[in-house]
């Protein structure tokens, strides 16, 4: 049977309800796809492979071919290939923590973050961070689709930077729905795309393997050597927030019963972690054409996957139908993913924003914003120095997945310092929880001016390395310096009815909040200080005045919630 009117459903909302008058446009947008805070049982009605299966569907951007590309044609096939599969393992083992989380507690890693380690405002950082994954591979996105328009329409670079990203903008706005659709029926399409020509260039000219396996990189020694590994590992690891945009996906899982639990856990594993087994196996073919056409079209085009595939179809297709669809492959695997960097950027953006300045302006704004970042970017031509880039960004990003990840398994799990649910409410939280915070800080400090070679030479291949181990074992020591006092600003939330229900599944209660007069499940919300009422999380944080925000511990004048 078909699933793709289900897999769009899990993309395109359902229609909200007519908002209450006065309800402002936060509570309008945000209630489209539960933006910003918790996803609710009532909204969840797909099965977990479905929801695993469209989170896979984002998986077809173009970008891993050219990492890989760039750490082979670097540093050999042998160093690119153990670099891709360290950091492919660390990937893993780090996102199964936060994927588990998203999708048990149905929140996003923001949410995950605040009550892991780092606090209310504390888990601003990291947004700006996330943000930051989100224009820097919509900009390496984009210019592989300029490229491709280059070589099929002529048009030139700047041009081609400046569609790609001007053609997002309707979709974000008006397109989820189409473009699920389109993620459908493109996937499969998409795989026998990428896999076809492999498969052909192997069984007819088997030398073709011969030539990938003893590739020696641009230095020519070709031997396996830790600084290499290392220096290529950085750079993929530089995909650890990717992880992220899965759980934008994973969040909205169903609850794990006894009756499910099998395909729940498969869901959760294949579309969280599992991810990067896909990834991984591009970056290894992104390798293997650049060896293939790298004689053709010289080291500064092979790492291009416009000229990949073009080579590749070259050699099994006649030459009118190769470079349409070469470039028909690199576009439609462009706006797939471009659309959900464009997306999912603009919500971190909005997420520090409204914490920061406590006033909703719109998402659109920072459509536009996320966008403007990435153009600069394009146009300044960072497909060049693509790989310092990564690189420099991977630091950042290790220190933040592996602190949050080892709050989630040593923490909550082993040391029981960190409370085991996650709570993401104003009021319930710390405004900064110093053992997220200060672990993050020091790891992406140091591994950053170990990266730009403060420390030395031979210190530099290190820094992705530094920036893991630095975090995760700060994390810990910091949870035990503080005794776990900068968790929770309080227990008690002032409502009666438990978070959880009896499988433990988040609580599917309705309570309405008094301020935007929209119901809400139990989790995403908290009593009221000055009314005998309960308020949504997200008019929590836009109290600019802190009318309805819980003092730092229980008192009498703190109110009991009605179920509605």
């Amino acid at each position: 049977m078909s699933t793709e009117p289900r897999l769009a459903e899990a993309i395109e909302p359902e229609p909200a309800r007519k908002a209450a008058p006065g309800t402002d446009q936060a509570v309008k947008e945000t209630l489209e796809d539960y933006t910003l805070r918790f996803a609710p049982r009532g909204y969840r009605r797909w099965t977990p492979m479905v929801v695993a299966t469209t989170a896979l569907g984002g998986i077809a951007y173009m970008a891993d071919f050219s990492i890989g590309a760039g750490i082979g044609l670097a540093h050999g096939t042998g160093n690119a290939l153990v670099a891709i599969a360290v950091a492919a393992i660390v990937i893993f083992v780090t996102g199964f923590p936060l994927a588990y989380y998203g999708a048990r507690y149905n929140i996003d890693l923001d949410l995950i973050t605040r009550g892991s380690g780092f606090g209310y405002y504390g888990s601003v950082l990291t947004s700006v961070i996330f943000a930051s994954f989100t224009f820097i591979f919509f900009a390496l996105e984009g210019s592989i689709m300029a490229q491709g328009l280059k070589l099929g329409l002529g048009l030139p670079l700047w041009l081609g930077y400046l569609v790609s990203t001007l053609m997002v903008i309707p979709l974000v706005i008006y397109g989820m729905k189409a473009l699920s659709k389109l993620q459908v029926w493109t996937t499969p399409v998409w795989l026998v795309l990428m896999v076809a020509p492999l498969v052909y260039l192997i069984a007819t000219d088997p030398g073709t393997v011969d030539r990938f396996l003893s590739y020696a990189g641009t230095d020519g020694e070709g031997s396996v050597n830790t600084a290499s590994v290392l220096l290529g590992a950085g750079v993929c690891l530089s995909l650890i927030a990717q992880i992220g945009e899965q759980i934008d996906y994973l969040r909205f899982m169903p609850p794990k019963t006894e009756a499910n639990k099998r395909t729940w856990w498969t869901a959760v594993v294949m579309a969280g972690p599992g991810w990067v087994v896909l990834g991984a196996l591009k970056q290894a073919i992104g390798v293997f054409l650049a060896v293939y056409i790298l004689a053709e079209v010289g080291p500064t085009a092979a790492p291009e996957p416009i000229r990949q595939f073009r080579g590749a179809f070259d050699a099994m297709m006649p030459s009118w139908v190769v470079i349409p669809l070469a470039v028909a492959l690199v576009v439609i695997s462009q706006i797939k993913i471009n659309v959900t960097n464009a997306y999912s950027g603009s919500l971190a953006w909005t997420n520090s924003f409204t914490r920061v300045t406590k006033h909703y302006p719109g998402r659109m704004i920072f459509v536009l914003v996320n966008l403007a970042f990435a153009l600069a970017l394009m146009e300044a031509d960072m497909f060049s120095f693509l790989n310092d880039i990564l690189g420099f960004y991977s630091n950042c990003a290790i220190a933040w997945v592996v602190t949050v990840a080892t709050d989630i398994g040593v923490n909550k799990y082993l040391l029981k310092l960190s409370p085991l649910q996650p709570d993401f409410r104003r009021g319930m939280l710390y405004a900064v929880n110093p053992v997220g915070v200060v672990a993050f800080v020091a790891a992406s400090g140091l591994s950053i001016a170990m990266y730009f070679r403060a420390l030395g030479d031979t210190l530099q291949p290190y820094s992705p390395v530094a920036a893991a181990v630095i975090a995760s074992a700060l994390t810990p020591l910091m949870a035990v310096a503080t005794k776990g006092k900068y968790y929770l600003r309080r227990t008690d939330d002032g409502i009666d009815e438990p978070l959880l229900d009896g499988d433990g599944n988040p609580s599917a209660v309705t309570y309405q909040c008094h301020v935007c007069r929209q119901d809400f499940e139990r989790p995403d919300v908290a009593a009221c200080v000055t009314h005998d009422a309960v308020v949504c999380s997200l008019c929590l944080s836009t109290d600019k005045v802190g009318d309805h925000v819980l003092s730092a511990a229980p008192t009498a004048s703190n109110r009991k919630g009605h179920a509605a």
